[in-house]
């Protein structure tokens, strides 16, 4: 199974790991290791893949599995399971399993520097504009210079194609924004090629993070490794996970 480890100075009892599409089960157009019950692939096969996954990882817990809006709402384990319905997930208990999956959109990994609490979000554009790594440090509630954020596999400045309205949302928040976006093309300024990793370290930056970590692996561009929806539509989710041991 390939898996990227985060490269990041976190303590040694904060486990994080991001999964990509090889080491599964699933038949094309989900080949192989998709972890995503809602993109059309079969509940077994993704059962399947999910243990695979915690066997490789040695998970001490089943992950929670988020049901993910593009919204802000932080799910805290292990009390408060009754609504799965968020995009991130944050913990201060060991053996709980933060996770969040994608398949273009942003994952970021938290941790504090002592590791006493770890957070996972999932930052598509829109939960990114509507402040969804904001409300994870919130909810982690530590001093956010002292925080470790990891950012996995997205898709790239080269393919992320947005309209004028989405660079206007980012720019209306912080000038800053600007440096993020190229016009792309003969489209007269409607149409723009954005770099989500650049828009998170600004995000994140404004928000007091100074300890930023990865960033520039292309979900769009690398077919053998990862899954796109951009790309492919039909496809599956990978996994990014963080735990304390």
């Amino acid at each position: 199974m390939d898996l990227i480890l985060p490269d990041w100075p976190a303590p040694a009892h904060v486990c994080a790991a991001q999964s990509t599409r090889s080491g599964g089960v699933s038949p094309a157009p989900f080949h192989s290791l998709n972890l995503g019950t809602h993109v059309g692939d079969k509940p077994q096969w993704v059962q399947a893949n999910r243990e695979r996954l915690g066997a490789c990882l040695n998970l001490p817990n089943e992950p929670v599995w988020l049901e993910q809006v593009h919204g802000t709402r932080i799910l805290t384990l292990p009390d408060d399971t009754g609504n799965l319905t968020a995009d991130a997930v944050v913990t201060r208990t060991p053996g709980q399993v933060c996770v969040v999956m994608t398949a273009d959109c942003l994952p970021v990994l938290f941790c504090d520097e002592a590791g006493t609490v770890v957070a996972a979000a999932h930052a598509g554009w829109r939960g990114l504009a509507s402040g969804v790594l904001e409300a994870t440090l919130r909810a982690m509630a530590v001093d956010p210079a002292r925080v470790l954020a990891w950012m996995g596999p997205a898709i790239g400045p080269a393919a992320f194609e947005v309209g004028r309205e989405v660079r206007d949302t980012f720019i209306e928040h912080s000038p800053l924004a600007a440096d993020a976006f190229v016009v792309h093309g003969e489209a007269n300024g409607e149409k723009w090629l954005a770099n989500i990793y650049h828009l998170a370290r600004i995000r994140l930056a404004a928000a007091g993070v100074q300890h930023l970590y990865g960033g520039g692996l292309c979900t769009y561009s690398d077919e053998q490794r990862f899954f796109s929806y951009r790309r492919d539509r039909e496809t599956g989710r990978m996994a990014t996970l963080v735990w304390l041991d």
